[in-house]
């Protein structure tokens, strides 16, 4: 990771939600909107992107830990946007804080912790796990 990761750096994210961002993609016998388990992935999204750039040669990020709340519901077809900001840097441990919105309301908030991995050591690590299986 580059000295330039510091706590207060920012990034923003737009989808357009779809028929595949369904809840009922999840459970039929619930409304046909933008699922909590998407929203979840478009927080992590958002983080991991903001940590991109800053990252070195072979490092990438896991998500460890996610607090979250869900508050508005959102039409399916209708844009989101997420909100990062990194705000403490605590060795390779990252934690952010994510605001998400409609086009109309805030639908959501969340503390999101991430890991910075050296990816060769992770996925060999994942591989010995896997011939275990």
């Amino acid at each position: 990771m580059t000295e330039a990761l510091k706590a207060g750096i920012t990034h923003e994210m737009e989808r357009e939600t779809d028929e595949e961002m369904s809840a009922q993609k999840v459970f039929p016998h619930v409304p046909n909107v933008y699922a909590t388990r998407v929203m979840v992935g478009h927080m992590e999204e958002v983080c991991a992107e903001l940590v991109l750039p800053y990252l070195g040669e072979g490092e990438q990020t896991v998500g460890i830990g996610m607090s979250f709340t869900h508050t508005a519901a959102t039409p399916l077809g209708m844009k989101v946007r997420y909100s990062a900001k990194l705000v403490e840097v605590d060795g390779r441990k990252l934690t952010f804080e994510v605001e998400g919105f409609d086009e109309v309301d805030k639908i959501g908030e969340s503390t999101h912790q991430r890991f910075i991995i050296n990816a060769e050591k992770f996925n060999s690590s994942v591989a010995k796990k896997a011939a275990k299986a």
